[in-house]
């Protein structure tokens, strides 16, 4: 990990310095290019290209620039986040054990619980937000690696990222923080301890809805661990292709102004919610009636992220109806992108226990004004 000099909205908006250095320009160009020209020696050219599932030109752009966003010693770039997940996973050996948070985003639940099935992993779940289970379940298991992820989704539950990292290590083990909602922008998990960080870069990282690739971020370059995760990318070819890694550094050179807008925006309207005598609850850290808010303003800084979730009342049928008269959220799946999303959870994963009133806002830049009162006509206010 290194101490930059930079703040975060000058180093993402410079692209890390990153230019065109054939002509220039101060935007980078698209390499796509798949093998590249040895010399008369057959020695490799000044950045050691050979073959582009290894060595990436417009992949090391977005990953020196995620570095340094992080703090981190080396970064990885995927072609999705769950192939960065799977990455991750496949270093264990049969027979491991992992401890992973309860109740985040189903669909890296629903591949770990096959994976773990498949080869011969104990899989632990517990309530991370929970710091006192979570450590008594290190105590108990002493797993190889815990998975946690701050703040949950579509729950918003958070997690003490310093205090599981200090369980882990005691067990033995490694932290992997999944801060896809957030980003280094808001929090960087590496600095209270965290092994390993996840994005699904689809998400805040890329920021426009245009873009699947998922990343890694490490404290140690030079761990075993890190070393197998690039043996297995590289091998297995889970590689971002050029012009998503260009798109993806495009995207990332706003994330900063995004996130700070998003966020803005976010806290307006669970402000808003949170008066609204047709909402039950309201999920959102900003608040200072919920649980984690507390932990949230120590981990956080700038924000407390886009995505928020509340439960209307009157259970699918209220929630379904006020889905259905929004006019700026769009009926979509993903989050973290400019324009704002809503889904009704409960018609996506009826099986994890949500609340069938639930909705989960991915909130955008969008004037915040013109967002709560489409709310309000749609809850009917």
């Amino acid at each position: 990990m290194t101490d930059d000099p930079l703040k975060p909205a000058t180093i993402a908006a410079q692209a890390a310095g990153h230019v065109d250095d054939l002509t220039r320009g101060v935007v980078p160009a698209i390499h796509p290019a798949t093998t590249f020209l040895r010399d008369e020696a057959y020695a490799t050219g000044p950045d050691g290209n050979v073959y582009s599932r290894s060595h990436a030109p417009n992949a090391r752009m977005v990953e020196d620039v995620l570095a340094r966003l992080e703090g981190a010693a080396e970064t990885m770039v995927f072609p999705s986040g769950m192939a960065a997940v799977a990455a991750v996973f496949r270093t264990l050996p049969a027979g491991a054990c992992v401890l992973v948070q309860s109740q985040i985003y189903w669909g890296t639940t629903a591949w770990i619980r096959d994976f773990c099935t498949r080869r011969d992993v104990t899989l632990i779940e517990v309530e991370a937000s929970d710091t006192d289970a979570f450590t008594a379940a290190c105590t108990a298991h002493r797993p190889a690696l815990a998975w946690v992820e701050t703040p949950s989704n579509p729950w918003l539950r958070i997690v003490d990222i310093a205090a599981c990292a200090q369980a882990v290590h005691d067990a033995g083990g490694l932290l992997v923080a999944d801060m896809t909602t957030v980003t280094p922008v808001l929090t960087r998990a590496l600095d209270f301890g965290a092994d390993l960080v996840m994005h699904s870069a689809t998400k805040g990282l890329n920021g426009h809805s245009d873009v699947l690739a998922g990343a890694l971020a490490t404290r140690d370059g030079g761990s075993d661990t890190w070393a197998a995760i690039r043996a297995d990318r590289d091998m297995a070819g889970a590689v971002l292709g050029p012009f998503e890694a260009w798109l993806l550094l495009r995207g990332m050179r706003t994330l900063p102004l995004r996130m700070e807008r998003m966020s803005a925006n976010a806290q307006a309207l669970a402000e808003y919610l949170a008066d609204h005598p047709r909402v039950e609850a309201v999920l959102y850290p900003g608040l200072p009636t919920h649980p984690g808010h507390d932990l949230a303003a120590r981990q956080m800084c700038g924000g407390f992220g886009p995505l928020l979730s509340f439960v209307v009342r009157g259970g699918a049928e209220a929630a379904l109806g006020a889905v259905g008269r929004l006019k700026l959220f769009h009926r979509a799946t993903s989050l973290g992108g400019v324009e704002s999303l809503v889904e009704h959870r409960h018609t996506i994963e009826p099986h994890t226990g949500i609340p069938e009133g639930l909705l989960r806002l991915s909130v955008g830049i969008e004037d915040a004004g013109d967002l709560r009162d489409d709310l309000a006509q749609a809850l009917g206010q």
